[in-house]
């Protein structure tokens, strides 16, 4: 079945052009947004697919307005999709007092505990619906996926990444929330979606994902050791741990005075696109 897009806007951007869509999804029940970058060479060509999760508060907008990935993008003839944090409009269930739960908190999980169950299938929006989206409207490039995120969205993309062997060639986030089950933002969003069965929250958390995980892809995250969240909310630490225990490859780059910010985010987002398309493209 063809998914209809409705062009919101579009804007020519380093010979190519960023375009903003919103279609109805099923796996929501909801009408979902997402941004997409087609780099120059996605004129008549293939190109590779590197999909960026957002972190709280965000929208599909905030990352294709101040991350600068556009650039990289089209130097490595990459396009970029970056989906909505979460379901939003008019039936779907919010918070509208809290920041961390609700619109813009979706946490990339599939809630299974009302009110939030009806619409709050960020995991299978991610993971079926859009990837589905994008090869059948762009000429995207058959198994030549990776994924990054920030934050929310960076424990989004390792878990993805971890639950889904195969579907992607790379990995990276930048400060992401590394065990989500062992820090308030987790908790909270994991304790309302999900319920208080914590073998639930397992199948969600980067950390508790690694300690099981034979082959996973290598991970290359970047961290401001400045960052507010670090100690109490990221807590990068624990993955760095698990990895060294369990063998599994990670370069994790840390920043001094660096926060957790877009400023951060576009200081290096050069070198994750380049990551990610020498991965993409061998």
């Amino acid at each position: 079945m063809t998914t209809q897009l409705n062009e919101l806007n579009a804007y020519k951007c380093f010979d190519g052009w960023c375009r903003f869509f919103e279609h109805d999804a099923t796996s929501t029940k909801s009408k979902m947004r997402f941004s997409v970058y087609l780099p120059p060479q996605h004129e008549g060509w293939q190109v590779p697919v590197l999909y960026w999760l957002s972190g709280l508060t965000c929208t599909e907008e905030n990352f294709m307005i101040k991350a600068g990935a556009q650039r990289f993008a089209a130097e490595h003839g990459v396009m970029l999709v970056v989906p909505d944090t979460s379901p939003r409009g008019e039936g779907v269930h919010d918070e509208p007092e809290r920041y961390d739960i609700g619109s813009g908190a979706g946490f990339y999980v599939n809630a299974t505990r009302d009110p939030w169950a009806p619409n709050y299938r960020m995991y299978d929006y991610v993971v079926q619906e859009l990837p589905a989206i994008i090869h059948e409207h762009f000429h995207a490039l058959p198994n030549a996926s990776g994924i990054f995120g920030h934050s929310m969205g960076g424990h989004g993309a390792l878990m993805i990444s971890l639950r889904n062997p195969g579907m992607f060639r790379s990995v990276s986030a930048f400060s992401p929330i590394s065990a989500p089950s062992q820090v308030p933002w987790g908790q909270d969003a994991f304790r309302e979606y999900l319920g208080n069965d914590e073998e639930a929250w397992a199948q969600y958390d980067t950390v508790s994902l690694l300690k099981k995980a034979e082959k996973p892809l290598p991970m290359l995250i970047d961290q401001g050791l400045s960052d507010e969240f670090l100690k109490n909310l990221l807590r990068v630490d624990l993955l760095e741990k698990v990895c060294k225990e369990r063998g599994h490859q990670l370069t994790l780059n840390l920043h001094p005075r660096y926060g957790h910010s877009y400023y951060f985010v576009a200081t290096f987002i050069g070198e994750h696109i380049a990551y990610h398309a020498e991965r993409l493209r061998s």
